[in-house]
């Protein structure tokens, strides 16, 4: 009869063994991925610092912390441009700002007139 509680804790042990590896799977996967997130943001950085002059740099950061997704759309613009072999020589701030220009969506403008 001493069998039964036995095999209880037996079992109940082995449920929290399979629960700890499970989440240091789970753990290691998604470090995996954080570490390529960081791996890809790193390259990024390192195509635009090559690219881009100091002032088209600052220019792009300003623009990322107002408008994130245009910021993030350049971004890429620059990346696809410079990994094609379309760029020649870096992007400084004039042709950032025609870039800017190129990309951004058209605004609408509004004129009130008054009778």
């Amino acid at each position: 009869m001493s069998d039964a509680p036995d095999e209880e804790k037996l079992e109940e042990l082995r449920q929290k063994k399979m629960e700890q590896l499970q989440e240091q799977a789970e753990g290691q996967q998604g470090g995996s991925q954080e570490a390529a997130k960081q791996q890809a943001e790193a390259q990024k950085k390192a195509v635009l610092r090559q690219h881009l002059t100091d002032d088209a740099r600052k220019r792009l950061n300003t623009v990322k912390m107002s408008k994130p997704q245009f910021g993030e759309q350049v971004e890429r613009q620059v990346i696809s441009l410079a990994r094609s072999g379309r760029m020649q020589g870096k992007i400084d701030d004039e042709k950032m700002k025609q870039l800017l220009q190129e990309l951004k969506p058209d605004s609408q403008s509004f004129d009130i007139k008054r009778r």
